[in-house]
């Protein structure tokens, strides 16, 4: 398959871990717990599977005059089996629509907390005001009364608090 010799490097050692390989034997129909020997070959087919794909991705990056491998060298290494082209391109298209999603998120994210921290702001400056005006012999009791119209929003104030990182 291909035209260069392998190295020996991993020779008689696991490349993947034995919980992992049990795991997909399961997964796919095995026993629990099965043999060792069975791990062992499963792990040389996956070692050597992947080998020879990043091979002749690598491949088709120097030919293409690159040295940096791309997805599509992944396409064309699959392209004469579309099992495994499709499930590569359907693992693609779930990598886009994840890192989408997680941008979609991250924007609504900022814009929540821009939007708390500005009601917090003004609320601040509603509180300082009447404190302000009632700086005689009220103050204390705008105060209390500030607290007391809370009511049960009061939970919510200090989870806004903590979720902007405020000390009460």
């Amino acid at each position: 398959m291909e035209p260069r010799a392998r190295a020996g490097k991993n020779v008689g050692k696991m490349n993947f871990s034995h919980n992992e390989l049990a795991q997909l034997l399961y997964a796919h129909g095995d026993v629990k717990n099965p043999l060792p020997e069975t791990i062992r070959v499963l792990d040389e087919i996956l070692t050597d599977f992947m080998q020879s794909i990043a091979f002749e991705a690598t491949r088709a990056a120097h030919y293409s005059g690159r040295q940096k491998i791309k997805y599509e060298d992944f396409e064309f290494a699959f392209r004469k089996n579309p099992a495994f082209l499709g499930k590569v391109q359907e693992v693609f298209e779930k990598q886009k629509e994840i890192k989408k999603a997680r941008e979609i998120l991250r924007d609504g994210e900022d814009e929540i907390m821009k939007d708390a921290a500005d009601e917090e702001k003004k609320k601040e400056k509603e509180g300082v005001a009447g404190a302000v005006a009632g700086a005689g012999a009220g103050a204390g009791a705008t105060a209390k009364r500030a607290e007391e119209e809370l009511g049960e929003a009061d939970d919510d104030a200090e989870a806004e608090a903590d979720a902007l990182g405020k000390k009460r």
